[in-house]
């Protein structure tokens, strides 16, 4: 009776270190949403009032596409990440009018040099939104010297997830960043992951939004200053 009672310990202790092996390959999914708390680095920027305090990143077969928006959906703004095209779409909404960008390599590549940074490694960990995460020291080159910390994660299936951006040299999901655009920075905290279906016309460029070129995105928010 007892060899039979220890048998079964055994075999239910089995179980639950299948389960809690299932639990953990789950964290490592290709398709989901991230929801990312979103503050303003300087509150006194003239954008500051037009900052969102959320960022919604969809993601699938390592594309992605990114969503804020403010004013009570008033200001909607959105970049897409195609790896295969190596290209960074962004699209603005501003009341009834739609704008779209489609920056490539070289053009990505010129405009992250203008936020120059240097990445210094850390071994220090913590978790956040349920994942893993390493720690590294960012040295931004500019004029004020500024530092800060970040946090990213290999716990999610997502290949060169920063191409498009001045982290590219992170191999890794980044779960708590800062960010400057337009003239405004933004630090990002993950707050939620969740496996979700995305639907591929997620990542395509809507057909009724007006093309326009980098200088006329640049007027367009140097206007809602």
């Amino acid at each position: 009776m007892k060899k039979r009672f220890l048998h079964l310990f055994v075999g239910c202790l089995y179980i639950l270190f299948l389960a809690s092996c299932g639990n953990t390959d789950e964290k490592f999914i290709s398709e989901g949403v991230i929801e990312y708390d979103a503050k303003v680095v300087d509150e006194s920027n003239p954008m500051a009032s037009l900052a969102p305090n959320k960022m919604i990143i969809k993601f699938k077969n390592n594309y992605s596409a990114a969503e804020m928006s403010a004013g009570m959906g008033l200001f909607t703004t959105s970049f897409i990440s195609n790896p295969e095209k190596k290209s960074l779409t962004q699209l603005v909404k501003l009341l009834n009018k739609k704008f779209s960008l489609v920056q490539n390599e070289k053009e990505i590549k010129d405009e992250n040099a203008l936020y120059a940074m240097e990445i210094i490694p850390t071994k220090e960990t913590k978790i956040i939104a349920g994942y893993n995460c390493t720690k590294a020291h960012v040295k931004l080159k500019d004029e004020y010297a500024t530092e800060f910390d970040i946090y990213y994660t290999n716990e999610l299936d997502i290949k060169m997830p920063n191409f498009t951006n001045p982290y590219s040299a992170i191999d890794g999901v980044l779960m708590e960043y800062q960010l400057k655009k337009f003239g405004l920075e933004m630090r990002f905290t993950a707050k939620i992951v969740k496996p979700e279906e995305v639907d591929d016309t997620t990542f395509e460029l809507p057909t009724d939004y007006k093309a326009i070129s980098q200088e006329e995105m640049n007027e367009l928010f140097e206007g809602l200053q």
